[in-house]
């Protein structure tokens, strides 16, 4: 079943110069395909709607600060099972816990900074990319 995801690689992906490396590792996923991407800085009001999960707890302000330390790029990938895929391709957050392979094995360094988002359920990329792509839903 062919699905639509939010990717996000984060400001300490675009800082250190991986965005190439991140997006190649997706592109060479047989069946998937960067339908849209756009490199862009985040406002509070998009954070606040996109983490609204998150609010209130204690690492809420952190998160929104390193979201707003730099600009990101927002891609949509398109395929076969590209949801659970491409959460496996990024590793857990926790670099050391992440295994070598994952983007976040192989380049991570600390929990907050975690290079990478992807939506973690049909629900989620439907609502994320009507947040980050309202133009494509």
């Amino acid at each position: 079943m062919s699905q639509r995801t939010l990717v996000l690689l984060k400001p300490d992906t675009v800082r250190r110069g991986l965005m190439g490396e991140v997006i190649s590792r997706i592109e060479r996923k047989a069946g998937w395909t960067v339908t849209a991407l756009e490199l862009r800085s985040l406002d509070r009001a998009i954070l606040e709607q996109h983490y609204a999960e998150h609010i209130g707890k204690p690492f809420y302000e952190p998160l929104v600060e390193f979201m707003q330390s730099g600009p990101i790029v927002a891609l949509v990938v398109e395929g076969e099972r590209v949801i659970e895929g491409v959460r496996r391709l990024a590793g857990p957050t926790d670099p050391i816990a992440a295994e070598p392979g994952s983007i976040r094995g192989d380049f991570g360094t600390i929990v907050r900074e975690n290079m990478i988002h992807a939506s973690d359920s049909e629900e989620s990329a439907e609502r994320e990319l009507k947040t980050f792509f309202p133009g494509l839903v």
